[in-house]
């Protein structure tokens, strides 16, 4: 997954890893989170929400792309990527939950991407860790 742009964001939840798990792979659930309008365009191919799942997102006057998952391990890891109409290039993204000792979840997001422009990937890397860490925190499992 090699990308030059990446953004790291972590947040810890009160509830457990299924729970947290449940509300992120849900893509209904994500339109706070990314401060964008989710529709599902199709669900996964053994499961609503497992590898192939797809959503397209809007953000504002910005044309809709599409996000399909690529790994669901329930409870602890999703993994997608943005299949169809974006600027960035070679865009992927891992969440990966894991217990605390106190029964929450911590989860750690990593985004990857490039774009064509030079320069502009540290810009919009920037934007959208300041958005996602926001987006975190309303997302309430």
């Amino acid at each position: 997954m090699a990308s030059p742009q990446r953004v790291h964001v972590t947040h810890t939840y009160t509830s457990d890893p299924v729970t947290v798990f449940e509300k992120l792979s849900e893509h209904e659930n994500l339109g706070p989170m990314f401060g964008a309008k989710i529709t599902r365009i199709c669900d996964g191919d053994t499961s609503r929400n497992g590898p192939g799942s797809t959503r397209a997102l809007k953000i504002g006057p910005l044309p809709a792309f599409h996000e399909t998952t690529t790994k669901a391990e329930p409870h602890h890891l999703i993994e997608y990527k943005i299949s169809k109409g974006s600027p960035l290039r070679n865009h992927w993204g891992v969440q990966k939950l894991t217990p605390t000792a106190d029964g929450g979840t911590h989860l750690d997001y990593t985004i990857g991407f490039d774009m064509l422009v030079p320069g502009m990937a540290a810009l919009v890397g920037k934007v959208v860790q300041a958005n996602i860490k926001k987006g975190l925190a309303k997302l309430t499992p």
